[in-house]
């Protein structure tokens, strides 16, 4: 794609907690490496699940995924206005938040701790290791360790930040709508990935002020569905566990900030099973030569399960990640 200085749409929702304006800045602040990425009618595809679909691939950069938008343009953006001198920055993830901001910290040179589950996918930990994170493994699931990573920053003074509670990390993810709609031929429906809420609301954000017709859906995984009952009852709810494959959106404390984001700006979100999630990657293998995780295969295991939502209309979702270990491979795209 060649690069371009898109205007500043009108904003629908000034009052939002996500600003339009921030989202010009971060297009110039994020390491252009993850910026202008692939986006295409995969014609094949289309056929198979029966609608026009754009698929925007955030996957062909150094972490195989679309969270350095967002963590980039938080580390620069914090670091131009002086707010990491001298800090640590303590996070938790399932893996590619935290490959993200290890990569922005080794860039700056700022230390890193990341907190991630003793059941986080191997190869992830490996490579947030590998980028210069200090890793501690701790808890049951990422929000168990997420947990244990708040407290030890209140205790050690260091600089908690959070995807999907920082604005920045929504902010950046934005640039992918920013992107996606720059063209004159726009898509009716986005079909968006959603796990703590990040990627969502910013694309949301965006493609409502500068496409004010689009439909935004979100899609997460029935077994990790607390955002999607936070945001349908309005009430924050924290299912005892989740149980799915998909890591990446497998939250189950939902964020409060993030859910308000939604608000406004997200018109539905829709269930997948792990069963759908697997049809969805193979499906993406098979037409298009591309290998997804399940988190990134989710807005095509939507199109799958819900066909008639989506039948004969002009749709786009976003390949978000591509980290897979040998043996999840093997189990499901190619057994």
């Amino acid at each position: 794609m060649k690069s371009f200085t898109p205007d500043l749409p009108a904003d629908p929702l000034p009052a939002h907690r996500l600003r339009l304006e921030n989202v010009l800045r971060a297009a110039a602040l994020i390491d252009p490496v993850f910026l202008n990425t692939p986006q295409f009618d995969c014609e094949p595809l289309s056929e198979a699940v029966g609608c026009s679909l754009t698929l925007k691939l955030e996957t062909a950069n150094p972490i195989r995924s679309f969270k350095g938008r967002g963590a980039g343009y938080l580390v620069a953006s914090r670091a131009a206005a002086g707010r990491l001198a001298g800090r640590r920055l303590v996070g938790a993830s399932a893996g590619n938040w935290g490959q993200a901001l290890a990569y922005a910290c080794r860039s700056l040179g700022i230390p890193l701790t990341l907190f991630a589950a003793t059941t986080a996918n191997p190869l992830k930990v490996a490579r947030m290791r590998a980028l210069g994170a200090e890793m501690v493994l701790t808890g049951h699931d990422f929000d168990a360790a997420k947990q244990a990573g708040e407290a030890h920053a209140r205790a050690t003074g260091g600089l908690w930040v959070a995807d999907g509670l920082d604005p920045e990390a929504a902010e950046g993810a934005a640039t992918i709508a920013l992107e996606l709609l720059s063209g004159p031929d726009k898509p009716d429906v986005l079909a968006v990935p959603l796990g703590n809420g990040a990627l969502l609301t910013g694309i949301a954000r965006w493609a409502k002020a500068a496409s004010p017709g689009i439909e935004v859906i979100g899609v997460q995984a029935s077994g990790a569905d607390a955002m999607e009952k936070s945001w349908r009852t309005g009430t924050l709810l924290f299912p005892p566990s989740v149980a799915t494959i998909a890591d990446g959106i497998g939250v189950r404390v939902p964020i409060a900030e993030a859910v308000e984001d939604m608000k406004g700006i997200v018109d539905d979100v829709l269930l997948v099973e792990d069963s759908d999630i697997i049809a969805a990657m193979r499906l993406l293998f098979r037409t298009a030569g591309l290998l997804a995780e399940p988190s990134g295969a989710a807005g095509v295991a939507a199109i799958l399960r819900h066909a008639a939502r989506f039948r004969n209309r002009k749709v786009a979702t976003i390949i978000c990640g591509s980290n897979l270990t040998d043996e999840q491979i093997k189990s499901w795209i190619a057994p």
